[in-house]
């Protein structure tokens, strides 16, 4: 039988199959053998040893579309960061950073700025300027009001989405708000090992509907760039790419050389300057990253 593995702990594998059913399941030993470590997202074939209690074993591992360094996950589709846009306040520095590992690995982003119930004057519009260009879809949506849910909703449907974002933001909210469409409960996972449904503390797949699963990550508060050249950071801000073929010179960085054209619509307004800034400080990151 089939399925998709949703959670893994403590060397269980929790494989949502195709018969609804979630299965408490052992990874064979030849993975360890073979050195290949099963990870939430997986398609597996297992073999069902208590149909009553629901317990197996993963037998074979499907081929993967795609697999995530962090969080460690495979087949995905899509990645959705959630910020506020208030309570607390949106750390776009991290948010970049988090565009950046998304766009290195291949993954369609949507920015999802939660709390528009709270905003303060002119901060939406604000947001909205500055990631226009981007390169990944932008959405505004209030949890508490139900504003924005149902478009989001459409947004995950038939993908396997990872979630991602500071503490604080809403990513249990919104949770709850698609949980109503589940076919399997969130808590199912969360009574086998004994903890409470509410915090996560480890990447795990929650399931919308047969083909829709929604991958829950904890929140994180910083994030490292990975390893790369400074010179490939330019490409993970598409809004320079319109402006680069008028540069002086070939490779140019947009921070000290002359006659840069990036620079030049930087100064008429055509770049987000937070998002300039932004770059520069990375870059100087990964440079003095180089030197030691």
């Amino acid at each position: 039988m089939r399925g998709k593995i949703v959670k893994g702990i403590g060397g269980f594998y929790y494989v949502h199959a195709q018969d609804g059913a979630l299965y408490e399941c052992r990874a064979k030993g030849i993975f360890r053998k073979e050195k290949v470590k099963p990870l939430v997202g997986d398609n597996v074939e297992i073999s069902v040893i208590d149909e009553k209690e629901r317990t197996g074993n993963v037998d074979v591992l499907l081929p993967r579309a795609n697999v995530l360094i962090r969080p460690a996950a495979a087949n995905v589709d899509q990645a959705l960061v959630i910020f506020a846009v208030a309570s607390p306040k949106p750390n776009l520095g991290l948010l970049d950073r988090f565009l950046i590992m998304m766009r290195r690995q291949g993954i369609p982003t949507v920015i999802c700025f939660n709390k528009t119930d709270l905003e303060p004057p002119g901060a939406c519009r604000e947001l909205s300027k500055l990631y226009r260009d981007c390169g990944c879809e932008l959405r505004f949506l209030s949890v508490a009001r139900g504003e924005g849910v149902g478009e989001l909703q459409r947004l995950l449907e038939g993908k396997t989405t990872v979630v991602a974002g500071p503490s604080g933001v809403g990513k249990s909210s919104l949770t709850n708000a698609l949980q109503p469409l589940a076919q399997m409960e969130v808590g199912e996972v969360s009574r086998k090992i004994d903890r409470g449904k509410h915090t996560t503390r480890h990447t795990e797949l929650i399931v919308l509907r047969q083909d829709t699963y929604f991958l829950d990550t904890p929140g994180f508060s910083s994030l490292y760039l990975p390893e790369m050249e400074p010179e490939e950071l330019r490409g993970c801000f598409p809004e320079f790419a319109p402006y680069e073929k008028d540069c002086r010179f070939q490779g140019c960085m947009h921070i000290s050389e002359p006659d840069c054209a990036v620079k030049a619509a930087l100064a008429k307004g055509q770049i987000a300057r937070a998002r300039y800034e932004s770059y520069v400080l990375l870059a100087r990151e990964l440079g003095a990253r180089k030197k030691y």
